[in-house]
């Protein structure tokens, strides 16, 4: 396997910090179509400094028509990022203990194993606890909100390891 670049979480974070509440013009708006979380996801882990995957099954993002679905879908995001082995960036499924800035929480909000919600993890306090960590995201817009104040089915977490040019 290709050695990792590393991603950069400052340049995530801010990208996050800027954008959670408004729109980056550059991008499709998904609130009315299916929610704009994961989009925004992609878009900060984007910023961090990781490549678009232009492949058949890729990660990708040119306009509206034209995108991955793995750009703005909760389920193909989380699949792509535990099983790319090619161009962009890759992620582990961690413990709560294992989460940084940059990384990704995915909420499931109803009892039907599918995850619902992508938000980013914009700060982290100690002791780590759903209380102390602090997320970014979209459809229904937060900056610094506490990840403990979403009502959730499960929750599992996406460690940003780096990515391939």
């Amino acid at each position: 396997m290709s050695k990792l670049n590393g991603y950069n979480r400052t340049k995530a974070v801010d990208y996050a910090r800027k954008w959670a509440l408004k729109r980056n013009p550059r991008y499709a708006n998904f609130d009315n179509i299916g929610g704009d979380c994961t989009n925004f996801a992609s878009q900060v882990i984007h910023a961090g400094g990781c490549p678009m995957n232009y492949s058949k099954y890729g990660w990708y993002y040119i306009n509206l028509n034209n995108r991955a679905p793995a750009w703005t879908g909760v389920e193909y995001l989380y699949k792509f990022l535990i099983t790319n082995k090619g161009i962009g960036p890759v992620a582990a499924e961690v413990d709560i203990n294992d989460v940084k800035v940059g990384d990704l929480a995915q909420l499931q909000f109803e009892d039907d194993n599918t995850f619902d919600h992508s938000p980013v993890i914009v700060d982290i306090k100690f002791p780590i606890s759903l209380d102390n960590i602090y997320i970014a995201a979209h459809t229904i817009d937060r900056l610094n909100y506490r990840l403990s104040n979403y009502y959730f089915k499960d929750i599992r977490f996406l460690h940003i390891l780096g990515y391939r040019k």
